[in-house]
């Protein structure tokens, strides 16, 4: 019923926006383009032979519709409204010159997809240069995300999206911004169009490091049929296909997967996806309607720490420390988009809602607080609606292309979330060393998080060789939480407004510039920002900030001067103001101090031949905070967990035609990381080699193979430091217990073979 009151209360305040949303948009002018796209945008067709990472500067876009780039870089504005003439970009082997507006933004093909391996769907996000996806425990948990001198935990800072509906999730259960990638269906990825730091006046919150949108197909061209079988009981069967009804396309697909893993207690993951889409229209004017349904349930193995492989008899790095642990998840999405474009302007609109579930059992301590275990429950259940709607006008100013886009985007989850203490998946009171019961509930909420997020956004080509973007964003949220603590219940609001802006210079000799800044935001849990006490000691606390200020700013370079070579090299800082972070495992905050990252980021794509491409990306990062902190014993300015270098070497192969081989082979490279603010406890670097190869029997028939840590190094997905306490151990100086790296091993090599009929 409380739900049900915080969604009627929603509903009445949404109401009168959406009718009068025209009435909102203030009259602009701007360039007249015959597709009604963004000046600089990106066009993407994606034939058979794309191996593509294009720019796209849309990547949340709410349009199913492929863009279209309308501009090349010396096109010559009139005094009059112009027709442009049209810049197909077909992959990572043609031209951005003229068409990207900043040098860290892109996007990946279809086809490079197809070639990469990928042994969990999550690591489809690992095609954005940088960006590294692991795993601390289950494979049906979301990742662990690492970029840019950021641990992301499970998405804090990187805003992910589906068809421009947002993944991550604010104010859950186990951790800010959680985005849960199981939900995904690779064959069905289009592209991934991505973007870094806060320039962007249509990215919010989550999304100072980067963000990006992974687009679906609206059709196939044929259906698919594919099993998978490997290594550690891994099983896969997907189904897919596209038909026409009427004048529009129906896409369908279901995919069933099974993985155990190389654990000791297996993982015994299970989980369904299905996708059921119907889209009508093309880049001019078109709808989509999209449902997608996702369940999955699983055993995890947490990390574990490194002693108890020498203090316990018989331990490996593939045991558990309770083999109780695991979850189970749910999604269920229904989204709408439509658009329209013409001479003058264009239009898109995309609404969308979801519900979605979790119910998530760890323990990362063990006997730290309890002789009875550390396991506790972490509840979440949501019910999500949200909208995202643009205006662009297009025409010139003083003789120069403009445009001006107007945009509102608006959010309300409405929130159940849980803390409880739990022995073997089951809630129950403990007992602490000191004979003071631990009641089974340590918090239990109700939370209402809505944001209200207007912004507007020019873009000027000023000369043949100097173009502008300008953009200001506001943000308000609102927060209600009623918490079993009523000193814990409340309400806060907050708003921010955040200037963003790029300067684009060139091309001269191939090449061309690019500066950019400005100031975007993170929000924190919501019952962070309303908490008065810790709900486990009862001691006072001060509550977090609803909005943590971040600063940034890049400038770049991308050049085509060598034939064949594209390549690009950025520069860049984030500043992240003092926050206080809701720490969802312990039920509190925790302080945190201001940061500063700084890095070089320089990636490359080769193309020598059609049938050839060759990729390098190396991405270095400092991450520090700007002041001293930790413990006495270990304070200093070191980020925990703050990865200072990033290398992914891959060289593809596809032979042309229908019959012939293709070809994968991927190095990916992770450094060594601080664990501790001083810096003394250091995790070791993680180097891991991956190949695919298969055969195109004709245009039906495909069998492919894939190999996964071809080397069988024994590295670690994860480190972490901090105290925790065996079973049989007394206890020790650190808060009860002994500091230790706690790890989650790398599955050893692994083999996948797959067979696909398409017919």
């Amino acid at each position: 019923m409380y739900a049900q009151q915080r969604l009627l209360r929603l509903s009445v305040l949404l109401l009168p926006i959406l009718l009068n949303f025209n009435r909102l948009l203030p009259l602009c002018a701007a360039p007249v383009n015959p597709d009604g796209k963004t000046v600089g945008s990106s066009t993407v067709e994606l034939p058979d032979e794309d191996v593509s990472r294009q720019s796209e500067e849309n990547g949340d876009n709410t349009s199913n519709s492929p863009d279209i780039i309308q501009r090349s870089a010396d096109s010559t504005p009139t005094e009059s409204a112009t027709i442009l003439p049209e810049v197909l970009v077909y992959g990572r082997a043609d031209s951005l010159i003229g068409i990207a507006d900043a040098a860290s933004q892109g996007t990946v093909g279809k086809d490079e997809l197809e070639l990469r391996t990928l042994s969990r769907p999550g690591e489809v996000l690992e095609t954005v240069p940088g960006v590294i996806v692991t795993q601390h425990s289950g494979a049906g948990k979301a990742n662990q995300f690492f970029l840019r001198g950021f641990n992301l935990d499970h998405g804090t800072d990187f805003a992910t999206s589906i068809n421009g509906v947002p993944v991550n999730l604010p104010t859950h259960a186990h951790g800010q911004g959680y985005t849960d990638l199981n939900i995904l269906i690779p064959e069905l990825v289009e592209r991934v169009d991505f973007r870094k730091g806060p320039y962007y006046a249509d990215l919010g919150d989550f999304s100072s490091a980067g963000a990006a949108n992974i687009k679906y197909v609206d059709s196939l061209p044929y259906s698919i049929a594919q099993v998978e079988g490997g290594s550690f009981g891994y099983e896969r069967g997907l189904y897919a296909s596209s038909r026409l009804i009427g004048s529009g396309n129906l896409l369908y697909a279901v995919e069933l997967f099974h993985n155990d893993g190389p654990w000791s207690t297996p993982d015994d993951y299970k989980k369904i996806n299905g996708v059921l889409s119907y889209s009508r229209g093309d880049a001019e004017h078109g709808y989509s309607v999209t449902t997608t349904a996702y369940a999955g349930h699983w055993t995890a193995t947490d990390q574990v720490a490194k002693r108890a492989l020498s203090e316990i008899p018989g331990f490996d790095r593939f045991d558990t420390l309770n083999s109780s642990d695991g979850g189970n998840s749910q999604r269920y999405n229904l989204s709408a988009e439509w658009h329209r474009a013409d001479a003058d302007s264009s239009t898109k609109v995309l609404a969308y809602g979801f519900y979605y579930d979790l119910d998530l059992f760890s323990d990362f301590t063990y006997f730290l607080n309890s002789p009875q275990g550390d396991q506790f429950e972490q509840l979440d259940r949501r019910a999500v609606g949200g909208l995202k709607a643009s205006q662009t006008w297009y025409s010139q100013l003083f003789s120069r292309d403009m445009e001006n886009t107007v945009g509102l985007q608006i959010r309300s989850d409405s929130i159940t979330n849980g803390l409880f203490q739990t022995i073997r998946r089951h809630r129950t009171d403990k007992v602490d060393y000191n004979g003071e019961t631990i009641s089974k509930t340590t918090r239990s909420d109700d939370v209402w998080e809505a944001s209200f997020s207007p912004y507007v956004e020019n873009k000027v080509q000023w000369a043949d060789k100097f173009r502008t973007v300008l953009g200001l964003r506001m943000d308000y949220y609102y927060f209600d939480v009623d918490s079993n603590l009523s000193s814990n219940s409340g309400t806060r609001d907050d708003a921010i407004v955040s200037p963003k802006g790029s300067l684009i210079f060139g091309p001269w000799a191939k090449t061309e510039y690019y500066l950019s800044g400005g100031l975007g935001f993170h929000s924190n849990d919501a019952r962070g920002v309303t908490q008065k006490v810790d709900p486990m000691t009862g001691d006072p606390v001060k509550p977090a900030d609803p909005l943590v200020r971040t600063k940034g700013a890049e400038i770049g370079v991308r050049t085509t001067a060598i034939e064949g070579l594209q390549s690009t090299l950025a520069l860049w800082l984030l500043d992240v103001d003092s926050e206080l972070v809701f720490a969802g495992d312990a039920g509190s905050t925790e302080a945190s101090a201001p940061s500063r990252r700084y890095g070089v980021e320089w990636t490359n794509y080769y193309t020598p031949t059609k049938w050839l491409g060759l990729d390098a990306d190396f991405s270095l990062s400092h991450a520090e905070f700007r002041k001293t902190v930790g413990d006495d014993g270990s304070q200093g300015t070191h980020i925990p967990g703050a990865i200072d270098s990033v290398m992914a070497i891959g060289i593809a192969y596809r032979q042309p035609g229908e019959r012939g081989f293709f070809s994968d082979l991927r190095l990916r490279l992770f450094g060594p990381r601080p664990l501790i603010e001083d810096n003394s406890v250091r995790s070791a670097t993680t180097t891991l080699l991956s190949a695919k190869a298969g055969y195109n029997f004709n245009k039906n028939w495909t069998l492919s193979v894939e190999g996964f840590n071809l080397l069988d190094n024994k590295n670690h997905d994860i480190d972490y430091y901090y105290p925790s306490r065996l079973k049989n151990e007394v206890a020790g100086p650190d808060d009860g217990g002994y500091n230790d790296i706690h790890f989650k091993s790398v599955e050893p090599i692994a083999v996948r073979a797959a067979l696909t009929f398409r017919f």
